[in-house]
């Protein structure tokens, strides 16, 4: 499924390449999201890789959705603690496995040496730079090596 999920990632970036803006290149798939396998089970999916430069050096920035997320303080403790509610907790490791066996073919196959890669998950799609009260989302960012993502912390 990985591979697969390569495949169709891989037109995304393609259209970022071609984007006229100079701080920011979006790219997505028609407005469809792509759906990715991830190690909880949970349902996740591509919504759109930007890379962007206005920290002063490049980031690509990949923006999953992932419906079922939940804030650990918006469920009871019982929910929390089960192995359905999906935190921030269960989700990070997610993050992690979408860094190591998407983002780091993607920047290989594209050439691309950001300095930093955001993965996000949005319980729905939040215009990037936007406020939404209601949208849940998570974030980590990594230093992509080639070995691996390094984590880094906010």
């Amino acid at each position: 499924m990985a591979q697969l999920a390569r495949d169709l990632v891989m037109p995304l970036v393609a259209l970022s390449m071609m984007a006229s803006l100079p701080a920011v290149a979006r790219a997505q798939s028609a407005g469809k999201p792509i759906a990715v396998e991830v190690p909880s089970g949970q349902a996740v999916a591509l919504n759109e890789v930007l890379l962007d430069e206005s920290p002063g050096e490049l980031w690509a920035r990949f923006r999953f959705v992932a419906p079922a997320i939940e804030r650990s303080a918006d469920v009871s403790d019982a929910v929390a603690k089960s192995s359905e509610a999906m935190t921030y907790e269960r989700s990070a490791a997610d993050m992690d496995h979408l860094c190591e066996s998407l983002v780091l073919d993607y920047l290989r196959r594209f050439d691309l040496a950001p300095a930093r890669v955001v993965i996000s998950l949005s319980d729905r799609p939040v215009a990037f730079g936007t406020k939404d009260a209601e949208a849940t989302q998570f974030f980590e960012a990594y230093r992509p090596a080639s070995d691996g993502c390094i984590w880094e912390a906010f």
